[in-house]
């Protein structure tokens, strides 16, 4: 019942837009300042997750093995590439859930930056984001309805000749 009523009612829909505006702001300015600010470095971040990686309090055991080791074997030797992903990934994740286009497709890739984030022992905001990036992403298109979801998706089912883009979801009323 709940799941119906998110994915599909005018009103949640309204509560939604509130909820990704203020998400795609983080995103968005959290982004903006990376891109336009002194030069965005993750290497010293990045270090820091490989020399101090979260471990259990009582066996000081890794608690996330393969992803310290994704950071020590692709994401530092690969600094340069990730210097430009971070940024930009943030920015237009924040202008996707800001303009409602592509909501769906915007609200996983934060969550997945987010998760990212807090493996490697950031917590900050990174709870906050995550939750509200659930919520968009379980209402699916009904969280673009007032935005261009609404004008954009029934030309991506007809392009990819599908009928309806997430189950129950009708972006026409």
């Amino acid at each position: 019942m709940v799941m119906k009523w998110i994915r599909e009612n005018v009103y949640a829909s309204a509560i939604l837009a509130i909820v990704r505006l203020y998400l795609g702001w983080k995103w968005l300015d959290a982004g903006w300042h990376k891109i336009t600010g002194d030069g965005f470095d993750a290497s010293g971040f990045l270090k820091k997750a490989i020399e101090k990686p979260l471990t259990d309090s009582g066996t000081k055991e890794l608690l996330y093995p393969n992803f310290t080791n994704f950071i020590d074997s692709f994401a530092l030797p690969n600094v340069k590439l990730i210097n430009v992903l971070i940024p930009w990934g943030e920015f237009l994740i924040g202008l996707g859930l800001i303009l409602g286009v592509f909501t769906t497709a915007a609200a996983f890739f934060g969550l997945m930056l987010n998760f990212m984030f807090m493996f490697s022992g950031t917590v900050s905001t990174n709870p906050w984001l995550t939750l509200f990036g659930f919520i968009i992403l379980i209402a699916g298109a009904n969280a673009g309805r007032f935005g261009g979801d609404r004008f954009v998706l029934p030309y991506v089912r007809k392009w990819l000749k599908l009928d309806r883009i997430g189950a129950g979801t009708d972006l026409k009323g």
